[in-house]
């Protein structure tokens, strides 16, 4: 529910008379969120013509990592896994005094982005983001993190409506390569040395990290361990509907599972894609799933292959498994 504005004394603002501040065929020019709205309304800008402009961006952009390599674990990494890095690669060269990018899952105290002493940028993921397209918002953060001096963090803000996305900075021929870490301590080249507020960052990460390893034998497959039961969380990059009537064809033959004690319960939505999620028993680890997983996945492209229409089972195995659908993002 919206907040109600403050009342405040005196006289509201009226708007300017005369014709509105607006650019060509009648658009209203970007400016900073708390400026006057240039369409002469007298409110601010994000309370004005800012609002519909990042509607239509969320609205716009349903899979912000659409057109990168590995893009089932960028979403991965984004909501899934507690503790990864990935090297990122630049189309073109990177700026003097920075060796590296580095793609981290969460920075200390949630900063959008770091430049370490030694030049070294890291871009986290797991962030709020301001303009509703993800991919913009990293862009922006990634160029800033650039200009920053060595050793201070970068701040969000909202990424300018036509300002470069992922996209366009990152070499679309290059390796997305997670590797998973038991916890943060790759935030800090000498964690003994780290400032107090990163060490008690660093101390609160690793205490909430669920421990979870990349499997080898499916892209963006995940193995996590959690309090309860184990389980499998697997991006997949098939169009919904389709992914849905194949694992109801295999719930509906028995072959869902992964072994015996595991079960298909369902799957969520993130940033475009479907993530089928399956209970493992509590002594099954990730090495235990590489064998099942990867006939899964045959059985799973079979799957796929069919036209054929569903059957009176296979519609009642859809329908459960749509219902425990949710979305995340």
């Amino acid at each position: 529910m919206a907040k109600k504005r403050p009342q405040t004394k005196g006289k509201r603002p009226q708007p300017a008379t005369g014709a509105p501040a607006t650019g060509t065929e009648g658009t209203v020019p970007v400016v900073g969120a708390r400026e006057p709205c240039p369409c002469g309304s007298g409110r601010r800008y994000k309370a004005c013509h800012g609002r519909a402009a990042a509607h239509a961006v969320t609205e716009l952009v349903q899979r912000p990592f659409e057109g990168l390599p590995g893009e089932c674990d960028w979403v991965a990494l984004r909501e899934l896994v507690p503790a990864a890095t990935v090297e990122l690669k630049l189309k073109d060269a990177l700026p003097e005094g920075v060796p590296s990018v580095t793609l981290a899952t969460v920075l200390p105290m949630a900063w959008p982005a770091l430049r370490r002493e030694d030049g070294s940028v890291l871009l986290g993921l797991q962030n709020d983001t301001a303009s509703g397209d993800l991919s913009r918002d990293l862009a922006d953060t990634l160029l800033r993190a650039f200009t920053v001096a060595p050793g201070s963090p970068v701040e969000g803000r909202r990424a300018p409506a036509d300002g470069p996305r992922l996209q366009d900075l990152l070499d679309p021929e290059g390796a997305f390569e997670p590797v998973v870490h038991s916890g943060f301590e790759f935030w800090v080249p000498d964690p003994e040395n780290a400032t107090p507020e990163v060490a008690a960052s660093l101390e609160r990460a690793n205490e909430a990290a669920i421990p979870t390893v990349k499997l080898t034998a499916a892209d963006a497959a995940y193995w996590c361990e959690t309090p309860e039961k184990n389980h499998l969380r697997w991006v997949m990059p098939h169009p919904e509907e389709r992914l849905l009537d194949a694992l109801a064809r295999l719930h509906a033959a028995g072959q869902s599972g992964l072994g015996e004690g595991t079960r298909l319960v369902g799957s969520f939505r993130a940033h475009g894609l479907t993530v089928p999620v399956w209970d493992l028993p509590g002594e099954m680890g990730a090495e235990d799933l590489e064998k099942p997983v990867a006939e899964f996945a045959e059985r799973l492209a079979t799957a796929l292959a069919s036209d054929a229409p569903l059957t009176a089972e296979e519609r009642r195995a859809r329908g459960g498994l749509t219902n425990r659908q949710v979305t995340l993002s």
